[in-house]
């Protein structure tokens, strides 16, 4: 099971990223997907994931409203779009995903996740 995650850069407040996590070496759709964040001195954040269907989602407060996550299970791929972006959101975005951890669930965010992709860098200006 490999995850990697890409799409990050420099933008400025109020822009948008969209981030991908594109699946190898297995089939995306038997997966539930999360994306978690960390910032420099902080401690990782789940930010929002998205079940196998893409019938269920869940997002962190401060993401709700202003992040999509969806999926396209023929392309292997789920996606971050990420709207209005604050130098808050600045953090090294990451996308997992394990065969027995259900998402969204309660707390989801501190449940184990055994696949991690490398992580994307996203830097919001002010």
């Amino acid at each position: 099971v490999q995850l990697q995650a890409s799409g990050g850069g420099l933008v400025q407040a109020g822009g948008s990223l969209r981030l991908s996590c594109a699946a190898s070496g297995f089939t995306l759709d038997d997966y539930d997907i999360a994306w978690f964040r960390q910032a420099p001195g902080k401690e990782r954040e789940g930010v929002s994931c998205i079940n196998r269907s893409g019938g269920g989602t869940d997002y962190v407060d401060s993401a709700r409203g202003r992040f999509t996550i969806s999926r396209d299970n023929a392309k292997n791929t789920v996606f971050l779009q990420m709207n209005s972006l604050k130098p808050e959101d600045t953090a090294v975005y990451f996308c997992a995903t394990d065969r027995w951890t259900q998402c969204p669930s309660e707390n989801w965010q501190y449940r184990y996740f055994a696949s991690w992709g490398q992580g994307t860098l996203v830097t919001v200006s002010s």
